[in-house]
């Protein structure tokens, strides 16, 4: 059992919380028993790995944790009928929970474009709940990517319901005040406040692009 912070183990896992040491490792850290993946470099478990004061020492819950496991980054090639474009998506938080619905509701790759939070990072981690394992993202300029491109903007005239999906779809999305890229379709979701949050607007517009697309077989 591990018991001295200076452990290797429990250094890596302090650098992994850090960007910069995310990429120059290749590496990232999953924080709970749900979030353990496939085939990870190792698992630390609180009382038999290591001891539990030590682990919570390198968490970044607020609570602690039981189990923390680190596995190799994988990042997929941005090919499918459906993918999820985030530009200037700078709140991981919403990175992951966008990969969450892309995995669920239409088992769709997300493509990483400029500005957007690293998907490795332990909060967007944590929101993906797994899905960072099962649909891994992508990175790729918004213009190598073929296909429709839709974008989700609340000054659109064209409602999303009202979108003539065509195969392959890009859905682009956006930060709640940020700019657009050019040369995509812009659709609105309806809704009575002023605007949704981005992870929930991907959410909706995953959600029936995607049951077009089955419909339409």
């Amino acid at each position: 059992m591990i018991t001295s912070p200076d452990n290797d183990k429990l250094k890596t896992i302090r650098k992994l919380q850090q960007k910069s040491w995310r990429t120059k490792l290749g590496l990232f850290s999953a924080e709970g028993e749900d979030l353990v993946g496939p085939d990870p470099e190792y698992i630390l478990r609180a009382g038999v790995d290591v001891e539990p004061d030590l682990l919570d020492a390198v968490s970044t819950l607020g609570s602690g944790t039981r189990v923390i496991s680190v596995h190799k980054q994988k990042w997929a090639e941005p090919r499918g009928d459906f993918l999820v474009y985030l530009h200037g998506v700078e709140d991981p938080g919403n990175v992951g929970t966008i990969i969450r619905s892309a995995h669920a509701l239409a088992d769709a790759t997300v493509v990483l474009g400029p500005g957007t939070a690293d998907p490795y990072s332990p909060k967007a981690v944590r929101a993906s709940m797994g899905s960072i394992f099962a649909r891994p993202p992508a990175r790729a300029p918004l213009d190598h990517l073929a296909g429709h491109k839709v974008a989700l903007d609340v000054t659109a005239e064209r409602e999303l319901r009202d979108l003539d999906v065509t195969r392959p779809v890009v859905l682009v999305l956006g930060s709640e005040r940020g700019e657009l890229p050019s040369g995509v379709e812009g659709v609105r979701i309806p809704v009575h406040a002023d605007s949704l949050n981005v992870a929930m607007a991907a959410t909706v517009a995953l959600y029936e692009v995607a049951n077009r697309m089955a419909a339409d077989g």
